[in-house]
């Protein structure tokens, strides 16, 4: 019962939702997880202070340089054009929910206000993703 699909874009939605939040939340606390491993600095300092990346660069250079090749790496952008995708998905459906939650007399249009938010995504997503991948295209 608790798996049981109701068939609808709402449940649809709601599904990929959750699964795009969930993939964010990892992938935030993976790159918190790999800057500490790398650079040593505790975890909080980081979150407080966001200064990561200088930390890095000047405690240990060839970590940092290491660890931005495998971002510029096919499978490294890959996984940026998927947590690209998460983010804008889950931002364009939380738009979705909040405008439903603000003015309750466009729930009966939340199909259509659905399949607004998929154009909006591949309309600007996949140039997106083009413009990621490109260097790993060799174009």
């Amino acid at each position: 019962m608790l798996f049981r699909y109701r068939g609808s874009e709402g449940m649809v939605a709601w599904a990929f939702h959750r699964i795009s939040g969930i993939g964010i939340f990892a992938f935030v606390l993976l790159h918190v997880f790999d800057i500490f491993l790398i650079s040593g600095i505790a975890i909080f300092a980081f979150v407080l202070l966001h200064v990561f990346d200088i930390f890095l660069a000047g405690a240990n250079p060839n970590a940092y340089d290491d660890l931005l090749k495998f971002y510029a790496s096919t499978l490294g952008r890959m996984m940026e054009v998927l947590i690209g995708a998460a983010l804008f998905y889950h931002a364009l459906n939380g738009i979705r929910i909040l405008l439903m939650d603000f003015w309750p007399r466009l729930t009966v249009y939340h199909k259509q206000i659905w399949y607004a938010n998929w154009a909006i995504f591949l309309v600007v997503g996949l140039p997106g993703a083009f413009i990621i991948m490109r260097p790993a295209l060799g174009l």
